[in-house]
């Protein structure tokens, strides 16, 4: 069974080892001060991108050091809105209210990943998150009051259904669990201008939706704007589509978004932490052509880490040659 790593570092430099169990400092500063911009490459895209992303920061450094073919293909990294996922550890507002701010300037959608839920990734290389129910709710408030009324997406915790579907994350907290992500939801869809997705996974994970529909029911999925799918894996764009459809059919015509952030060449069979050979995928836009499907999302930021896995780093943390690897890779 494919599974799921993810990413915590967010808006942090190149000097920033970003762990998933450890989370990094924020440096909410750099984003605030940095003159933000739209996707140069479709202009159906209507999300911020994060001028001081790792990937911009490693163009400047291999530029510096007369990489300049390297440096020029990842730009097809820098130039794209990826979503960042401001760490569990401390206060996220000071990221999240410099990342909208300059969204805003730019008249931009920030997009963002809120994974902070308690017994986070069932211990493995994504492990840790809130450490009780009422500390997790005290920092989704904390995230949805920075956000305000700017526009956002915020997709909501990563694994979190589809953990409790495999039975990775044990019985005794699944109630607590889907209790935690319909609060989440409520609380984040009092700003006014903000989207939420719940995740659902991704169709090598739990290869029968109709398995997800009763949890993501009453993890309040109805009163979200949708789910998310395919966050940091590789299936392609045509499986994860017809996945959510069949989904989507069952959630009474719910919308989704897709993570398309790394499967340009599909998955890897056997192998779903940091598998060679991989590409980018379809850039993010919301025009999809499916009346279901809302957009493409680069979820999963590019070139960081699944995890200590095939010569990788930590979960999180950024890894250059892996990043120009996609980038090489990659069609566009």
């Amino acid at each position: 069974m494919s599974r799921l790593t993810h990413t915590l570092a967010v808006l942090a430099t190149l000097a920033l080892a970003a762990g998933c169990s450890s989370a990094p400092d924020v440096e909410e500063a750099s984003v605030a001060g940095a003159a933000s911009r739209k996707s140069d490459t479709d202009p159906a895209s209507p999300f911020w991108v994060d001028p001081d992303s790792s990937a911009a920061q490693q163009i400047q450094l291999w530029q510096r050091e007369g990489r300049t073919r390297d440096a020029a293909q990842l730009q097809k990294i820098a130039e794209q809105p990826a979503a960042l996922w401001p760490a569990g550890e401390i206060d996220p507002g000071p990221a999240v209210r410099a990342a909208v701010a300059s969204a805003a300037a730019a008249d931009r959608t920030a997009l963002f990943v809120a994974y902070n839920i308690p017994h986070r990734d069932c211990g493995q290389h994504s492990a840790g998150g809130a450490a009780d129910a009422d500390t997790y709710r005290q920092w989704i408030g904390r995230f949805a009051d920075a956000l305000g009324d700017a526009k956002a997406l915020v997709v909501l915790e990563p694994d979190a259904v589809a953990h409790i579907v495999d039975g990775c994350t044990p019985g005794e907290y699944h109630a607590e669990r889907e209790q935690l992500l319909g609060e989440a939801i409520d609380r984040l869809k009092r700003q006014p201008n903000t989207k939420v997705y719940l995740d659902a996974g991704n169709p090598s994970w739990i290869r029968e939706p109709r398995k997800l529909v009763q949890p993501l029911r009453r993890a309040g999925v109805a009163k979200a704007d949708g789910f998310s799918l395919n966050v940091s894996n590789f299936q392609t764009d045509a499986v994860t589509k017809e996945y959510g459809r069949r989904l989507s059919k069952d959630l009474d015509g719910k919308h989704f978004v897709i993570d398309s952030s790394r499967n340009g060449n599909g998955p890897l069979p056997g192998v779903w932490c940091n598998p060679p050979g991989r590409a980018l995928g379809t850039a993010p836009t919301t025009s999809t052509g499916e009346t279901a499907l809302d957009a493409y999302l680069w979820v999963k930021r590019p070139g960081e880490s699944d995890g200590t896995c095939e010569g990788g780093p930590d979960a999180g943390q950024w890894w250059p040659e892996y990043a120009l690897g996609l980038a090489d890779n990659s069609r566009n």
